[in-house]
């Protein structure tokens, strides 16, 4: 930590030297914790198989067309993941002090944030690698050209950084690893609630609105246009029958309130 030293406050130059520098303390507590590396990557593969071949069976879906539909929306219910991973390790750095050590030290106030937003983007785009590869094993294709793939993984990545954001807050706001992890169990719920494992047409009316109003459900709306597996559908809310321009909203709206309420949350110590 004591490599933490010169930041300045306020300028731009400060925020980058002591992100980078809180990005490589993040990796490195990742390396140092390989349980949880393969946790998030063995997880989506597991449910994908699970899923993909019992789901698969019981819906009107054929197997493999359902797994082509079941990608994508694995995908992005990994992100989701992001609340519950970003909460996780910010409470655990208040409750063990990491917090107020780091609070110590002239850092950028959004350093700390920031580093572990953008380190555990990079954990999330290392651990898509064998959920992709499982995918294309099953029969999921990419069929909307490699500009198209592209899009949707970067769209993907985004609401991941978005959904992280939301997490540290949380994480600060709650300050104990065991409140972090019961609460964030129920994050879970989220994907469920969206069009991530199901299609949304055959919900109730109320259910429907609903799912399609939840952010996962555009973002994966998106994912499965780029990746050329499902066209956008003609009805439905705005944020599925526009999913791009949806996830760039609800990412832009999320990022809005959570980045200054978890800086504001850290520079008073998780208080």
């Amino acid at each position: 930590m004591s490599t933490v030293t010169t930041g300045s406050y306020g300028s731009a130059y400060g925020l980058a030297h002591d992100g980078a520098a809180m990005l490589g303390r993040q990796l490195r507590r990742v390396r140092n914790n390989p349980g949880l590396m393969v946790l998030t990557q063995t997880m989506p593969v597991t449910m994908l198989l699970f899923f993909g071949y019992v789901f698969g069976s019981a819906l009107a879906m054929p197997g493999e067309e359902y797994r082509t539909f079941l990608v994508p929306g694995l995908l992005v219910a990994t992100a989701a993941n992001g609340i519950m991973t970003g909460m996780f390790q910010a409470a655990q750095d208040v409750h063990r002090g990491v917090t107020d050590r780091l609070r110590t030290l002239p850092v950028n106030r959004a350093a700390v944030p920031l580093g572990q937003s953008v380190a555990d983007v990079l954990v999330t785009a290392a651990g898509t690698v064998p959920l992709l590869l499982v995918g294309l094993v099953v029969g999921w294709r990419v069929e909307g050209g490699v500009l198209g793939a592209a899009g949707a993984v970067a769209l993907l990545l985004l609401f991941r950084f978005a959904t992280t954001w939301i997490g540290i807050f949380l994480g600060l706001l709650t300050r104990s690893e065991e409140a972090a992890g019961q609460l964030g169990g129920a994050t879970f719920v989220l994907p469920l609630l969206s069009n991530a494992y199901i299609p949304t047409e055959g919900l109730p009316g109320w259910l429907r609105t609903v799912a399609e109003w939840n952010p996962i459900s555009a973002v994966t709306t998106a994912l499965r246009d780029l990746f050329g597996n499902a066209p956008v559908p003609d009805e439905g809310a705005w944020p599925v029958t526009h999913p791009v321009a949806g996830t760039l909203a609800w990412c832009a709206v999320l990022l809005a309130v959570f980045v200054p309420l978890a800086v504001r949350r850290y520079a008073h110590g998780g208080r």
